[in-house]
């Protein structure tokens, strides 16, 4: 009797042991949720201009790309939705700017319920960041700068589309300001006769260029980069490391990469639009999405650095998408120690741990799995240039949104092979990694033997 007591004491806790999703499943599942409800909306006669039920696959395109933060579509924006269906593109781009997990906290916050730790801990994995201590406060930073910015480059925008297009310019203002700000790329300048514009009318513009760059190069450097620089102002040697690098590296993809352009491409035009088409084409091309020129008119070179500059994308706990900055930038230091025959890898005086570099060859390595893939089998199914889809791959992963032209007449199959490219490339890798595969037994260690790479 004494050991069935015992027994049934074990086995108890086991039957009410409860299992819940860890922080990397609800971010990945609160994302699929939003795109899925957003296809919904999208697919009512009353979110098209023309009142007719959008077909549910176009649908599901559209409303990855604006929760993505991608850009990609294969309905005009402009010309194929109504006010309410660019509305509800709007409402998505925002919500996948800022992240599920922080407008559903910040939903939370607003009910003035009490944020649990669980909430804190999802909040900090979805955000990167370092602590959990703190989280709120930076969370009520994130959504004060984010509608702050926004709102001063929608004020900012006022003048030029006012003048082209009366009081709907206002309409045109907030929208472009919130898909620049976010890197969402999504444009509503399209018409019936002239599809798929993008900011191209714009390209001579100096005004509407600086500040949609200048948005998209603050919504794309992160929210933790903003709370260092919004406490220690200008003295740049008090940032933290992840800071220094995101500002040193995000200068240098701007500007090497705009030089390339300008020596390379646009030859045709003055001096003064050719800085500015290269400058645009170096910001935006990282994870914007926005163009000014005619990205298929570019040289071989020019579009192959693009795709480059796609698959890097923006930064840690940015708007942006892709492999990030700072995953280019830790294999690219490590490497150079390897040169050096140095041990540890690091910038600025610091070093980095040993995991930051295997997860960063682990992402990139994901990432590049994915644009080969995709690419590739677009090129076969589609009987297309693989130059071409190999491009329309990485603007997919890399959540970016720019495009040659092919992915309006792409088939089901490869739309659906672009739709979980923008979905995995805006999760995030090591979300997915953390989010699928389980992170017990992380401490055990199989035997060491030594390979040769090289």
């Amino acid at each position: 009797m004494l050991l069935k007591s015992k027994k049934r004491r074990l086995v108890m806790p086991e039957k009410h042991k409860r299992k819940h999703l860890t922080s990397f499943q609800m971010i990945i599942l609160g994302f699929a949720g939003v795109i899925l409800l957003g296809s919904l909306l999208l697919m009512l006669p009353v979110s098209s201009a023309e009142r007719v039920v959008t077909p549910f696959d176009q649908a599901l395109f559209t409303s990855t790309s604006a929760v993505c933060v991608t850009g990609l579509v294969v309905q005009d924006t402009g010309s194929y939705w109504s006010g309410f269906g660019q509305a509800v593109i709007l409402l998505l781009i925002q919500t996948g700017g800022l992240g599920v997990v922080t407008v559903a906290v910040s939903v939370f916050m607003l009910s003035g319920r009490k944020i649990s730790l669980m909430q804190r801990s999802t909040m900090q994995d979805a955000i990167s960041a370092p602590k959990v201590g703190g989280i709120v406060r930076l969370t009520k930073f994130i959504l004060r700068g984010t509608f702050l910015i926004e709102g001063i480059g929608a004020v900012l925008l006022l003048p030029v589309f006012c003048r082209d297009f009366g009081i709907k310019g206002i309409w045109m203002s907030i929208f472009h300001s919130i898909s620049a700000f976010c890197n969402a790329g999504f444009d509503i300048l399209g018409t019936a006769d002239n599809t798929f514009v993008s900011l191209s009318g714009y390209a001579g513009n100096f005004w509407l260029n600086i500040v949609i760059m200048i948005l998209i190069i603050i919504g794309g450097i992160g929210f933790l980069t903003w709370d260092d620089v919004y406490t220690n102002k200008l003295r740049f040697k008090r940032y933290r490391m992840q800071s220094k690098i995101i500002l040193l590296t995000t200068a240098i993809l701007i500007f090497v990469p705009a030089i390339f352009f300008f020596v390379c491409d646009f030859g045709q035009v003055s001096i003064g639009k050719r800085t500015l088409l290269s400058l645009f084409q170096s910001v935006t091309t990282r994870t914007a999405g926005f163009n000014t020129a005619d990205l298929s008119s570019m040289t071989e070179a020019g579009q192959a650095i693009m795709i480059l500059l796609m698959l890097i994308g923006g930064s840690p706990s940015s708007t942006a998408g892709g492999m990030k900055t700072t995953t280019a930038a830790a294999l690219l230091l490590n490497a150079f120690a390897t040169f050096r025959s140095r041990e540890d890898a690091g910038a600025f005086g610091r070093r980095f741990d040993g995991q930051v570099i295997k997860n960063a060859a682990t992402i990139a390595m994901l990432y590049f799995v994915l644009f080969f893939f995709g690419g590739i089998t677009i090129s076969v199914y589609e009987g297309l240039s693989l130059q071409l889809c190999l491009y329309e791959a990485a603007s997919a992963v890399g959540t970016v949104g720019l495009t040659l032209g092919i992915t309006p007449g792409l088939h089901i199959l490869s739309r659906l092979i672009l739709i979980v490219l923008m979905y995995l490339g805006r999760v995030g890798g090591l979300t997915l990694i953390y989010a699928v595969l389980s992170r017990r037994n992380m401490n055990a260690k199989m035997p060491l033997e030594k390979i040769t790479v090289g």
